[in-house]
């Protein structure tokens, strides 16, 4: 039993045990059905047997009823007899128990902050999340690209509003060495942004971000540790929901070793809503998915991507998934009846029952399976019968919720945020710099011109003396005459007569000659 997960009892009388092997955890799966039809029970056991099996899990709960898994399952709730009877009929000695839990949100309100940098994000992520056109695509681009030569880390968004200013008021200079950067482009990208920070999405981006081995952790027991994403928020911005935990798939791509193909996977990813990652998505970003859900398995993760319907999947990806469990189809519509077809010619027939009947007929709890058997053959398909959990069925109360909380280790590591010197404060010291030496240079500019209006206003000074060089000297007669004269006609014009003015010339003529 420590090398399978039980999952239900299919065959007749639904008494031949259905079971996922580990060694094939890592070659990832698909939960798919209509409404109502019992995916999120079957993402729960799933996650169960993963945990008590020693592997970590991740997974989103959109619902708020995957928070139960942190409580055991009591004789006492309401479906405790019918479980009783479906665990009589698969052949199940439930034990009801609880699992080791964390609990993360991008909010911080119902769980750890979780984050990220804008570097770690990158360009072709950030541009499905704001919805970029190619041009505004490759002016980002740009900007990261400026980013890593100029040394102006990218950890949060005010960081990435300032790297694109910067870019605005240099866009000439930034366009002669990368090509064309339209200011128009940088200004519909500014206010994508400000159209994701009003979502929230400011608090996604930042430090501390999220260390990967902290969603790979075992508790003192043995136990996975199952991480649950809150996501009923996050759910009113599905494209950031999305991106996030796109995101999240690349870096354990990126970031995590390869080990081959191990006994038991090292950590299982839970993708609820995968049809929102899919649509409209641009080649580039399916191509993306592609590679991740290729190459991860060889780093011993399995991605489980839970939807409706399994054209939801691009086919280059769906046909990867090896393990399969399929609920309930209906198929109300000419479309659904199609597609209700192809699902059904994805599993290996069994003689015993038409595959696209069963698919359409399932009760809720009830599912047509197909697991991977000895040397990764998909298994031939049964109708099964889905187990109980053995956690509790529904959300846990609001004060069982902060008391795990507050228990857990990742508190302390991811409770407060971190603003440290990254592009922002960079830029910002750049301007101060650039402002205080243009104000330095004006200031000396001042001073010059002014230096150079008094000299040429200046009055003409002797070298020698500092004093004002003497006028051409007069003779003693051309002085005494010119004093005589000028007083004379002072005189004449007082007394009003030429007669006057004779007689006074002739007494101060006489007066200077004595002398």
């Amino acid at each position: 039993m420590g090398e399978t997960i039980f999952v239900g009892g299919g065959g007749e009388a639904y008494g031949l045990a259905q079971e996922l092997l580990l060694k094939y955890g890592n070659r990832h799966g698909l939960i798919a059905g209509a409404t109502g039809t019992g995916k999120t029970v079957t993402l729960q056991i799933l996650a169960e047997g993963f945990s008590a099996a020693g592997v970590p899990v991740f997974m989103a709960d959109v619902k708020g009823d995957l928070s139960g898994l942190a409580a055991s399952g009591s004789p006492t709730q309401k479906l405790h007899d019918a479980f009783m009877t479906r665990s009589k009929t698969i052949g199940l000695d439930l034990q009801y128990r609880a699992f080791p839990v964390t609990f993360w949100d991008m909010f911080g309100e119902k769980g750890h902050p979780i984050r990220a940098t804008v570097a770690e994000m990158g360009p072709l992520l950030l541009s499905r999340l704001l919805e970029l056109t190619e041009p505004q695509e490759g002016v980002l681009n740009v900007a990261f690209r400026l980013a890593d030569e100029e040394a102006l880390p990218l950890l949060d968004l005010k960081d990435l509003q300032a790297l694109l200013t910067f870019v605005a008021e240099n866009a000439s200079e930034i366009s002669g060495r990368y090509g064309l950067v339209s200011t128009t482009s940088v200004g519909a990208i500014q206010r994508r942004l400000l159209v994701l920070e009003n979502q929230g999405a400011a608090q996604m981006f930042g430090e501390p971000a999220l260390e990967l081995a902290d969603l790979m952790r075992l508790d003192a027991s043995g136990a996975g540790v199952i991480n649950v994403l809150a996501a009923e928020k996050l759910m009113n911005s599905p494209r950031l929901y999305a991106t996030f935990l796109l995101w999240l798939m690349s870096e354990l791509f990126e970031e995590l070793p390869e080990i081959g193909d191990p006994d038991k996977p090292k950590l299982v990813f839970f993708f609820d809503e995968a049809h929102l990652l899919f649509n409209d998505a641009p080649k580039a970003l399916v191509q993306k998915v592609e590679q991740v859900a290729r190459l991860i398995r060889s780093k011993g993760v399995g991605i489980y991507f839970i939807t409706q319907n399994p054209a939801d999947v691009p086919d280059v990806i769906l046909g990867q998934l090896g393990n399969r469990v399929q609920h309930a189809l209906r198929a109300f519509t000419a479309k659904d009846q199609k597609d209700l077809r192809l699902a059904a010619q994805t599993y290996r027939p069994n003689p015993s029952f038409l595959t696209e009947d069963s698919i359409r007929d399932v009760g809720t709890g009830e599912a047509v399976t197909s697991f991977l058997e000895a040397k990764g053959v998909p298994g031939m398909v049964e109708r099964t019968l889905i187990r109980p959990p053995s956690s509790q069925l529904g959300p846990i109360e609001d004060a069982l919720r902060n008391q795990v909380i507050a228990a857990s280790p990742m508190g302390a590591k991811y409770r407060q945020s971190i603003d440290r010197d990254s592009a922002y404060e960079r830029l910002q010291a750049r301007a101060e710099k650039a402002a205080r030496e243009a104000g330095e240079a004006q200031a000396k500019a001042a001073k010059e011109d002014a230096a150079q209006r008094e000299f040429q206003n200046a009055r003409r000074y002797d070298g020698s003396t500092g004093k004002s060089a003497p006028k051409t000297s007069r003779t003693s007669s051309s002085r005494s005459d010119s004093i005589g004269t000028t007083l004379a006609k002072s005189f004449a014009r007082s007394l009003g007569s030429k007669a006057g003015q004779q007689i006074i010339r002739g007494v101060l003529g006489s007066i200077f000659k004595s002398r």
